[in-house]
Order: C-alpha cells, then structure tokens, then sequence
C-alpha cells in the first residue's frame, strides 16, 4: 500500500498466476478454512491460462483427486484430464505420501545395503510413519524435490492441517535438529569408536539413561534406536542442509504465500498471525484468500428495514391468523421456539390442528377442518406470509454480511499493506472441475479495497 492511501489493495489473483517469475505458490492457514480447495482452484486456472503446473496437497480428505477426476492420488504427480490449458498448459496433481517420501529420500542418499538396513529397522518405520514433524519436513523435501526436476514452472502448495503457522515452517528445524543433536550424537559415537571400547563407553556414558529409558521402552528399542542412528550417519548432514536450502527456496523472490482464511474472528486471528510469522521470517506474502464471503443481491435493503417490514406485516394482521399461521405473532407462543420456528411459514395442512388452541381462531378452524370447494383460497394470505418469512431470512443474511464487514476490516486496519481477495460462499461443496473452475472465477474477480480505517 502506498503512504498516506486510505485503502487495503486488492490481490490480483490472475496476474500472480500469469508472472512467469512465480514458480512456488504456497496456500497457509488454519485447519478447515479451504486451503485444498484454493490450491486445487488455482492449478485449474493457472493450467487454462498456459501454465505448466503441478498441485502438492497434504489433505487426507482427497478431495482434490475427487474434484480432478483422479481415481487416487500418490506420491507421484498425475495428470489431469479435462484441462482446456492455452498453450500448452497442463495440470498434474499429487498427494504426499509422509512415510513414501522418507523412504526416497533415504534411497536416494545412501548405498542401496545401508538403505535396506534403515528401512527395515523398526525405529525408523515408527519415526518415519508418525514422528512429530516428519509430515511438515517431508512436505519440504517433496517441495524440494519438485523443483530440482525443474518439470513444472509454477508449483503449488497446500500447507499440512495444523494449529500454528510454527509448525509448517519450524518442523524441518525442528525435526533436522534432532537428527544432528547431541543426543543422536552421544548415540553414534560407541560405533564410531568401535569394539569393546565402544560398547564400554555406551555403558558408562548412557548407563543412567539407558536404565531409565530401559524400564519404560525397554532395551531391544534403544538398540534398534542405535542402529538406525549408525545406519543413518552419513545422512545427517543432508537433511539439514536439504531443509536450510528449502527454507532459501521459500524466501526467495519466485515464492509467493498466500494466507487463507473464513470470514470469521478466529479464523482471521490465526491469519494474522500467519502474517505476523511471514513478515518476522521474510517470507514474500502474496496476499489473503478470504474464503466462503456471504453476500446479498438485494444489500440495499438493510437488516433493520427488513425487520421492521415483517413486524408492520405481522402486526397490522394481514399475516393470516388462521389455524397453522398463528404462531407468527401469537402472544401466547411459547418464549423457548426458536426465531426459525416462530418465523417460518407453515402450510395450513393437518399437520397444523395442535397450533389452534384459541376460540378466536375456530371460525378459521373450521374452514380448514372442512374445506369448502366454493370458499376462496388462502393465496393472498399465504403470499404475504411468504414475503414476512423471506424479510427475515433477508435480514438474517444481511446480519451475517454486516459481522463479516466487521471481522475484515478488523483484520485490514491491523494489516493494511495486505492485499485481498474475497471468495463468494457456493451454494454446495465443490466436487469436479467445474465447481473448482468457479472457486477460480471467484478469486479472480473477488479484489477487494476494503477500508483500512473502518471499525
């Protein structure tokens, strides 16, 4: 945003997509905010607009092989059919396989008898199946892996389900500390040593750990834990230098993050943070993806207007106060229903005989209990009824709309250098490529300049 300018910039989803420059797009977020979609979304346009791209997603759910047509996705990049790309543009899509991408990555650097003896060792089947922040780092090395083949010039990302934005970016540390740190270290060492002398220094230097550790693993997993280290000594260095150099790559010029989030309080809590995090790490921030934005055709009628509408409907008595309809704006209407239930018009069928318990209305009653072939329908009733219901609904939805405006510029006057773009909410889930061919209609045409000053 440029000094002294008023508004929040809008992001141009397009031109991000089309800049040859880009060749990394990374979608961050909390959990559930549509982060698979978004990415899924952007591979369709970016092929269609001639890009040569490739979808890493981390989802377990599989909606993106769904919504691709894709019978499976793996850990190797598919191709997907359908994609009307303009020059040549092609779209190819995976999943990471956690454990997968470990064992490449272990084959990939060590001789092929060391790398059978790491497999097969039972410390490292439960390390590369579920250790905490293996799933992050792998995401990482498939990233890194991805590029090296230089296949694809824009590859995109969706980021692992996690609580924190310190997980996706400080696992890798996190996880190439532990491989290079003392206590894999102090491990190593007895077989470096070698013989008798090694096992010695084992049982002096490790007896008190190794005694407690004993009792509560017991001694056949600290032995496998041994071998594996011995086995996976020469590889140490590598993931450190693997994750350094990846952790580069998402610094570098040719990346961009795109933080995603919901309209919602904590939704955009967690995004600013994400903010916060990429700014403090240097990471180039594209923008923010406002997801699922409600909206209205009808916006120039307000809440309250709609509101006071229905009431002069109800209360004037047009609303018919026949059996079935008296629960619009009967006194005696019990306080627990629900605004749904007391609002909602209900069909004068004999479903509706228990809601008629007031003399005033058996007149009513009685046509409805028998009706006559030659008295006039309840149309009109029924019509203003209707238009009652639907001001409220009206008004309901512009509430929501009015919370929504309220939570984003919120986010916009702490963040106002942030470009956004809003994603009208779908009436359904997004389940083929035409629902994801929408979802990119949307973030194309959904750049907002929202006040940075509004309350």
């Amino acid at each position: 945003m440029t000094p002294g300018s008023d508004v929040a910039p809008g992001l141009d989803t397009d031109a991000l997509l089309d800049d040859p420059e880009i060749r990394i797009i990374v979608c961050c977020g909390s959990g559930g905010v549509g982060k698979t979609t978004t990415a899924a979304a952007l591979g369709v346009r970016a092929a269609e607009r001639g890009r040569k791209a490739v979808v890493l997603t981390i989802d377990p759910a599989r909606r993106l092989a769904q919504s691709m047509g894709i019978d499976q996705l793996d850990n190797v990049p598919r191709r997907v059919e359908d994609i009307d790309g303009e020059g040549g543009g092609e779209l190819h899509a995976m999943m990471l396989d956690m454990k997968r991408t470990f064992d490449e990555t272990v084959e990939a650097h060590t001789d092929a008898a060391r790398a059978r003896a790491i497999l097969e060792n039972p410390f490292y089947q439960s390390l590369s199946a579920g250790f905490a922040g293996t799933q992050e780092y792998m995401a990482m090395e498939k990233l890194g892996q991805l590029r090296a083949r230089d296949e694809w010039d824009l590859i995109i990302v969706d980021t692992p389900p996690s609580r924190s934005a310190l997980d996706f970016l400080d696992a890798p540390k996190r996880l190439g500390s532990f491989l290079d740190g003392k206590f894999i270290r102090l491990l190593v060492a007895p077989a470096k040593i070698g013989g008798r002398a090694g096992m010695k220094f084992l049982n002096v230097g490790m007896s008190m750990m190794t005694g407690t550790l004993g009792k509560l693993l017991g001694g056949q997993f600290l032995r496998d834990v041994q071998t594996f280290v011995t086995a996976m000594d020469s590889m140490f260095g590598g993931f450190r230098t693997r994750a350094d150099a990846t952790y580069k790559l998402l610094q570098a010029p040719g990346t961009a993050f795109l933080v995603v989030a919901t309209p919602e309080r904590d939704a955009l809590r967690e995004a600013a943070y994400f903010v916060e995090r990429l700014a403090a790490e240097e990471m180039p921030l594209a923008g923010l993806v406002l997801n699922r934005v409600h909206g209205s055709e009808a916006s120039r009628l307000t809440a309250e207007r709609a509101l006071a509408a229905a009431e002069n409907l109800e209360d004037s008595g047009i609303v018919d106060q026949s059996t079935g309809q008296a629960a619009l704006s009967d006194p005696a209407d019990p306080k627990g229903a629900s605004p749904e239930a007391r609002d909602t018009p209900l069909p004068p069928d004999d479903h509706d005989k228990p809601h008629a318990p007031h003399a005033s209305h058996e007149p009513h009653a009685s046509h409805t209990h028998e009706p006559d072939e030659q008295n006039e329908p309840h149309t009109p009733h029924s019509v203003e009824q209707l238009t009652a219901g639907l001001l409220r609904l009206h008004a309901e939805r512009m509430q929501v709309v009015a919370r929504e405006e309220r939570t984003r510029d919120r986010f916009t006057t702490l963040h106002p250098e942030v470009a956004v773009t809003e994603v009208a909410a779908l009436p359904g889930d997004v389940h083929d490529l035409a629902g994801l061919r929408a979802i990119g209609d949307r973030l194309a045409a959904g750049s907002v300049s929202a006040p940075a000053g509004a309350a």
